[in-house]
């Protein structure tokens, strides 16, 4: 089964009544913004890419159940593996997605997924940072214990084995 023939079975398990589009109508907005190198990254580092309707707008998400698998363990950017100088990570969450479509999920975006399927029970995600708090040295990072979302920081030079990150795109 090829990604999109995965990302079909996602669609149409989901069976979304919220989602005005038929399937047809959204492999022609995948191919029309040439997203086939995000979806291939998504679906290869185990994001489990969904499409949902956030705030009205069609997108391809990250929906595993728990941080994709081959996204872990790494800082939030590049100038944050730079200056972990002691035991660095193999790279970093932005750096992963350099040079694609995708970005992070924000901290809204994270909140409302949630609220469709509660997700990262026993792991976090890193989520897009405001520079105000990452020019200081901070980076955010999101889960769900508890029945509850939370959103904490840590330094961006941290990692650990079960953070890793979530994606978007939209495609409208």
């Amino acid at each position: 089964m090829d990604h999109l023939d995965q990302l079909k079975a996602r669609f149409v398990v989901a069976q979304n009544k919220e989602i005005p589009y038929s399937w047809e109508e959204i492999v022609i907005k995948l191919t029309h913004l040439a997203l086939n190198r995000e979806l291939a990254f998504m679906e290869l580092s185990g994001g489990e890419p969904t499409i949902v309707l956030l705030s009205g707008k069609l997108c391809m998400v990250d929906f595993a159940t728990e941080s994709p698998i081959g996204r872990r363990s790494l800082c939030y950017d590049q100038p944050a593996l730079e200056a972990r100088t002691k035991f660095p990570p193999f790279g970093s969450a932005l750096g992963m997605i350099n040079r694609s479509k995708l970005r992070l999920i924000n901290e809204a975006e994270y909140f409302a997924l949630q609220a469709i399927k509660p997700f990262d029970l026993k792991t976090s995600s890193w989520i897009l940072t405001p520079p105000e708090i990452r020019s200081v040295g901070g980076a955010l990072f999101a889960e769900n214990r508890y029945n509850r979302t939370f959103v904490y920081q840590n330094s961006a030079e941290s990692y650990y084995k079960s953070r890793g990150f979530r994606t978007i795109v939209y495609l409208e």
